[in-house]
């Protein structure tokens, strides 16, 4: 257990499977409480019950972070349970349509995917400030690997990722001298079930998949278990803020 997560409140978004589960887990394992949120309740109360299962303390609260009053509802109840909040991992987000080219897309799509991705990560950062801001803590948003390069078929889920960074990095340096520290993680592929949904799920002959591994130099995709280690690692260093950690097997240094 680490002394800078033990007695303290750590809060997940996209917190019911995936990348958000492992780290909420991963969080729990450290010694943190973790509040546990998202918009599949019976997910939800399954990784609340495997943290309370590690001997940790844990409660979900079903949110959605494309609405104001749930992320305040949502940090309210983190504060009024277990008295503080220290650190946020914003993981809430969607993929949209796939497959569409520019040419092609739509406004609803648009409005999907920047409504969580973007605009949920802007009021979950509103509202955990101020509430970090009273002991200091970090906040890591989940980017991409197409935050900073692009991908043919996936404009506006590529664009919703551009603008998480320009979000950590702009909030990191409006709160960097109060103690509080903002940065986020450009995932490469991480065995999730969006990922399910983007290529399929992991069979024999499936060309995508296959052709998704080859991008990575290490020839593999990530784990769960790997991305959670980068968010538990960015919360933890209290020198770095405003960055966006590539996690990703070497893709964009080719």
């Amino acid at each position: 257990m680490k002394a800078s997560f033990e007695n303290k409140v750590a809060l997940v978004t996209g917190g019911t499977s995936g990348i958000g589960k492992a780290a909420a887990l991963a969080l729990a394992t450290e010694g943190a409480k973790v509040v546990v949120a998202g918009r599949r309740e019976n997910e939800g109360r399954e990784v609340v019950e495997a943290i309370e299962k590690l001997g940790g303390k844990a409660l979900f609260v079903k949110t959605d972070v494309s609405r104001e009053a749930d992320v305040k509802a949502l940090v309210d109840k983190t504060v009024a349970t277990f008295g503080r909040l220290d650190f946020a991992f914003n993981n809430a987000g969607v993929e949209g349509a796939l497959n569409l080219p520019t040419d092609q897309q739509t406004e609803e799509n648009y409005r999907t995917v920047f409504n969580i991705n973007v605009l949920g990560t802007l009021l979950s950062m509103k509202h955990e400030i101020p509430a970090i801001l009273k002991n200091g803590g970090a906040i890591v948003n989940t980017s991409s690997v197409v935050g900073q390069v692009g991908l043919p078929g996936y404009g506006v889920y590529t664009a919703s990722k551009h603008a998480v960074n320009g979000l950590t990095r702009s909030a990191a340096l409006e709160v960097a001298k109060q103690g509080v520290r903002v940065n986020a993680v450009a995932f490469g592929t991480i065995e999730t079930p969006m990922i399910d949904r983007f290529v399929g799920e992991a069979k024999t002959n499936n060309p995508q998949r296959e052709w998704l591994k080859s991008v990575h130099p290490v020839g593999r995709l990530g784990t769960v278990e790997e991305a959670a280690q980068a968010v538990v690692a960015l919360l933890e260093n209290s020198f770095i803020t405003g960055s966006v950690l590539t996690v990703d097997g070497g893709w964009t240094a080719q």
